[in-house]
């Protein structure tokens, strides 16, 4: 039987080989790790000529056309989550590619959303780097978030989850989405809102919708405009939905209070972004879904997906 070979790419984490049994299908597939991303399309597409099998982590790589062109030895691409905006999936399927997902037991983003109004309000992770820095005491007066309002833009499944939590710290919780009624908000057991109401009302604005080509800039300069100077904005979801420049503006003329921000447009965040020059933004390196039990999940799921495939079975999570 002809050897396979796989790419596992973006571990950064240095963890897949240890989290999931790898070594089941090691008569079949020789497996190589790419723990850093790749510079361009081009470094991609020479690093993965040779690859009949790519497990990709959500979208830090990109599959356009053009990519997919250049590896002609692709049949099965897997990707964590069941979603992946970044993958041209009519031109994976007019070259043949399988295309598969994985699946989360939970979803960490909303509780790591939590933190990071957490962080905004009451400082503190910049109170703790004070108090190991030796500074004397305190300078950070919080915000209680009890009695403040919530906006939530997109109340799906983990928009409806942090509106749970966000009710459970006392907070008033309303939501807009393009396609969102009066009767699944009262049905969430959420206020319903305009989009102009939810920007101009809300204390403190958290994005939880899909990022597709109408949602991509979905929160621009006139949104913004909208808050309250004392708001804060936060988005767990994914980088282009807001505006990164209407966004970088505000913060820098202190339109709003400020804002707490895990995904960007382009990840990872370039070391000279503007965005890590603000004290006024709380930035995390996408963390919303990686945790360990979470790439547990992804990567085990992708390897029962490669047995599959190598044993001339049907995927359990196909997508295309």
């Amino acid at each position: 039987m002809t050897r396979l070979r796989c790419a596992i790419l973006d571990d950064y984490f240095n963890l897949a080989l240890d989290v999931a049994d790898w070594q089941k299908m090691s008569d079949r597939v020789d497996v190589t790790v790419f723990s850093h991303p790749f510079a361009s399309e081009q470094a991609a597409a020479s690093a993965l000529a040779d690859f009949e099998i790519i497990c990709a982590m959500r979208e830090r790589t990109a599959f356009p056309k053009s990519l997919f062109a250049s590896l002609p030895k692709l049949k099965l691409l897997l990707t964590s989550g069941m979603r992946n905006a970044s993958i041209d999936m009519e031109a994976a399927k007019a070259q043949g590619v399988a295309i598969g997902g994985t699946q989360y037991s939970r979803d960490p983003t909303a509780p790591l959303t939590m933190g990071l109004i957490l962080e905004l309000t009451r400082g503190i992770g910049r109170e703790n780097a004070r108090m190991h820095a030796g500074e004397p005491w305190q300078t950070f007066a919080g915000v209680e978030i009890e009695g403040l309002t919530l906006g939530v833009v997109g109340l799906g499944k983990l928009g409806s989850k942090m509106a749970g939590i966000a009710k459970a710290f006392g907070m008033n919780v309303i939501a807009w989405s393009p396609n969102l009624t009066p009767e699944k908000c009262a049905a969430a057991g959420v206020g319903y809102a305009t989009k102009e109401e939810l920007f101009a009302k809300a204390d403190i604005i958290t994005i939880h919708v899909v990022l597709s080509d109408r949602s991509r800039g979905l929160v621009g300069a006139a949104d913004l405009a909208r808050m309250k100077p004392t708001a804060f904005l936060v988005n767990t979801a994914r980088g282009p939905i807001v505006d990164e420049q209407a966004l970088l503006e505000a913060l820098q003329q202190r339109k709003i209070a400020g804002a707490g921000i895990d995904v960007f447009s382009v990840e990872p965040l370039p070391v000279d972004h503007p965005f890590r020059k603000l004290d006024n933004l709380v930035l995390t390196p996408h963390l919303g879904y990686a945790t360990e039990d979470g790439l547990r999940i992804h990567y085990g799921q992708m390897v029962e997906a490669i047995d599959a495939f190598t044993g001339g079975r049907e995927l359990p999570r196909k997508l295309a």
